[in-house]
This record gives structure tokens, sequence and C-alpha cells, in this order.
């Protein structure tokens, strides 16, 4: 399958001088005079570098060799990190870099998105929101509900996050692994 110019959107993924891109912004321009052009910013799926591009409207891509696959956190191997489908209980190794912060998110059975690309894992994509505990901060105080104050915490993982000053260690909060910040906290059980 191939892609046009016109084709090209946020979040699309191409093959571009045979490498994989991501679409990160994306920008039609019609001059007065010439053709249309789409200005794009791509992100390196394999690299993770980021570039500024104008496409013309004649210009056409490939479409990647990019398969999703749904699978669960098994264990850390050095610089490493197992993963396991659920079903046939088949192992792929995802390397660090790959990660990047996330590594520090997971947890055991966690079940993640995995992309490959050529069969390599290029990128893990955790559950929207992660629960974990606060290991290390400041103590909190009954009635500090300031809402734009906050300090740091670091939970279960060594992930360092900022956190409002109400909350102390032992309690349970969410984080959003898209911003990689304190969400809100969760009720104890």
């Amino acid at each position: 399958m191939s892609y046009k110019a016109s084709d090209l959107r946020k979040g699309l993924k191409i093959l571009w001088e045979g490498q994989p891109y991501e679409i990160v912004e994306f920008q039609f321009v019609k001059p007065g005079k010439g053709a249309a052009m789409y200005k794009c910013r791509v992100k390196h799926m394999l690299q993770g570098n980021t570039i500024e591009k104008t496409f013309r409207e004649v210009d056409s891509f490939e479409k990647p060799d990019l398969e999703s696959r749904e699978l669960q956190f098994s264990y850390e191997n050095g610089s490493q990190f197992v993963f396991s489908d659920p079903d046939t209980y088949e192992e792929f190794l995802v390397d660090e870099e790959v990660l990047g912060r996330n590594k520090l998110l997971l947890d055991d059975a966690m079940r993640v998105d995995v992309l490959f690309y050529n069969g390599k894992a290029v990128e893990v994509t955790l559950p929207i929101f992660v629960e974990k505990v606060i290991i290390e901060t400041e103590p909190g105080f009954k009635g500090n509900t300031a809402t734009n104050t906050t300090k740091p915490a670091k939970v279960t993982g060594g992930y360092d996050i900022q956190v409002p000053l109400f909350i102390s260690e032992g309690d349970n909060v969410r984080i959003d692994t898209r911003t990689g910040q304190y969400a809100d906290r969760v009720a104890k059980k």
C-alpha cells in the first residue's frame, strides 16, 4: 500500500527514503503561486530524532512493515526487557533505549502494546494510567490542598514525579504515561 502527500496526517506512519517515520505535526500550505506543500515534523521510529520536512503534492510514500502486538512484561535481563505473548508464551526482547523512561513505570505482568518494524521492537506503549506507591517524599499535612504547589516524590520502580503537598509516603497515585506526570491519588483498598 502506498500513500500520497494528501494522505498525510498526524500519527501516520510512513516509509520515507527507506526509513520508517511517524508524522508528529502536520500543516497544509497553499502559496499564492505554485503547488501546495505539506510541512511536517517527522520522527524517525528507529533513532527517535525529529526533523522538519516539506513534502510536495506529487510525493508518495510506502506503508512501513509494522506489526503491533499486545504483550505482557515478564522480566528485566540486563539492558533488555523480556515481554511474552499471553496466548503463545513466545518471548520478545526489547532494548532499554526503546522503553526510555517507561522502563521505570513497568509492573510485573503489565500488558503493553509493542510495535515491531521488520521484526524489531521500535515502540512500547504502556496503558494510559499506571498506579504506583509513593516510596519517598516529604511528609504531607492534613488540609494542605493548595492546587498548584508540588513537591518531589519517588514511586515504586524508581520513577521521580512532582506531587501535590498532601501526598504522603505509602499513598497510591495514578501516573499518566503519556506525560509522565501525576494524575491523581488513588483511594487505598
